[in-house]
């Protein structure tokens, strides 16, 4: 009986693990197929952020310039948020989640920009995009960008 209820639980436990691993910092996914059905599911368009957390100084700054600030979380909610990161430490990732990254990258970010916020809407296609950040504290485009496609 013990092994009968390990049998049937394990699925549950293997579906709860692959879900966390889909899921970055404060609602952001981080896998393009659950954003895509989600948008699609949720009515709402996708916000890509691609950055390069641990190297490229313009993301960090924008990161505690516009992403955490009151005026993103104010709109973030209007989005499918889907976080891509190519870090040059590789241990911040999983090598099954830098390869979706790298992939995605070039599928979406052609030329490699970061920092880069993509708009998608829920069938994929690009609506807007938004390169760089000169870390001077000013993100109104950034800002407009989102209002716009909310």
């Amino acid at each position: 009986m013990k092994h009968l209820i390990v049998l049937l639980l394990l699925p549950v436990v293997m579906l709860a693990q692959a879900e966390k691993s889909v899921v970055a910092n404060n609602g952001w996914l981080t896998n393009y197929e659950t954003a895509l059905n989600t948008a699609a599911q949720t009515d709402k368009n996708v916000l890509i952020y691609f950055t390069g957390s641990d190297w490229c100084p313009p993301c960090k700054m924008l990161k505690k310039d516009f992403f955490d600030s009151a005026e993103f979380a104010a709109v973030s909610s209007n989005y499918v948020l889907l976080y891509i990161d190519i870090p040059m430490n590789k241990d911040l990732l999983s090598s099954e989640q830098l390869a979706h990254n790298k992939e995605l990258s070039s599928k979406l970010n052609g030329k490699g920009s970061v920092p880069l916020i993509k708009i998608l809407d829920k069938e994929g296609h690009e609506l807007d995009k938004y390169a760089g950040y000169s870390m001077n504290g000013d993100t109104r485009y950034h800002l407009e960008l989102v209002q716009k496609h909310k």
